[in-house]
């Protein structure tokens, strides 16, 4: 290991289609960064807008910045993301680096915020995956009552490479989740997860915007947590819990509808048996915590 971890080498690795609105916020992001990427990788994902076009103004002047564009196709899925990834992940797999970043084209953070978590790396050698929590503009700050600092959301994390080679990488699905399970797949192998508080990203398109309204949105959650072995119970807390916010009521039912629904069609999970059972212990304890939580606070 490295006696700084200034001296840690990390590459970025971002998917990304039609994102002309928000990738050069991106792009000025990561060139601002008190320590820059060895290699950043952007993939176009078949764009039809200037993605292609921006990128290019960059890689001219940056030559760590690589774009490879991908063809054109009309089929969209959760997937794609995941192909692309892989797709750029291929021309860095040989190379020398100690971290692995996964990073969305339309999110922006402050001049240190890679740094900062370089830092977390080099004092944690058992730390697999690591990111900070989000601002949304539809959610806004990401809330972790039902989930926990365990949790790396997809549109940032980084991988320490040998956690990354460990799972496997990024499993493609089309239902989604991917993200989701190599950061579940990580703690299970032994590996610590954590998302670190003192940062944030801001994410500038509203979490299921490209997949519809937010009540379908809703609903299409509630498939992939089927999908993905979310308990039973846990997803009828978790739906009581969105009737709580916008949209009131309505919202939290068309998540439970989702997961309802996968259950009543015998939906077909993508994962294994053993990362289903993992993830559910997972849940109970964390539920378990919650309501015990509560349980003092009624008592105070």
């Amino acid at each position: 290991m490295e006696n700084n971890y200034k001296n840690y080498i990390y590459i970025l690795i971002t998917p990304a289609r039609n994102e002309e609105k928000y990738i050069e916020k991106t792009i000025q992001s990561v060139i601002s960064q008190t320590i820059l990427p060895k290699k950043w990788v952007i993939v176009s994902d078949g764009s039809t807008d200037r993605t292609d076009e921006i990128v290019r103004k960059y890689t001219n002047e940056h030559r760590w910045i690589e774009l490879v564009c991908m063809p054109e196709h009309k089929d969209r899925h959760f997937a794609s993301k995941i192909h692309s990834f892989n797709a750029g992940y291929k021309r860095i797999k040989d190379s020398e680096y100690d971290i692995l970043g996964n990073l969305d084209a339309d999110i922006t953070f402050k001049k240190d915020y890679f740094e900062y978590l370089l830092g977390k790396f080099f004092k944690n050698p058992k730390l697999g995956v690591a990111g900070t929590p989000f601002v949304d503009r539809m959610y806004g700050t990401y809330d972790y009552r039902f989930t926990d600092i365990g949790h790396v959301s997809g549109a940032c994390q980084l991988f320490r490479r040998e956690c990354f080679k460990e799972i496997g990488g990024f499993m493609p699905n089309k239902e989604g989740g991917s993200d989701w399970i190599a950061v579940t797949t990580a703690r299970m192998k032994g590996w610590e997860t954590r998302s670190f508080s003192d940062r944030i990203y801001i994410h500038h398109r509203a979490m299921g915007k490209k997949h519809g309204s937010k009540l379908l949105s809703q609903f299409n959650y509630g498939k992939q947590d089927y999908f993905l072995g979310g308990h039973p119970l846990w997803e009828f807390f978790r739906a009581i819990y969105q009737m709580t916010k916008k949209p009131y009521i309505v919202g939290g039912l068309c998540l439970f509808f989702g997961y309802f629904w996968a259950w009543s069609t015998r939906a077909k999970r993508p994962i294994s048996r053993e990362l289903i059972k993992f993830h559910r212990q997972e849940q109970m304890q964390r539920l378990k915590q919650l309501i015990g939580s509560n349980r003092i606070r009624e008592e105070q």
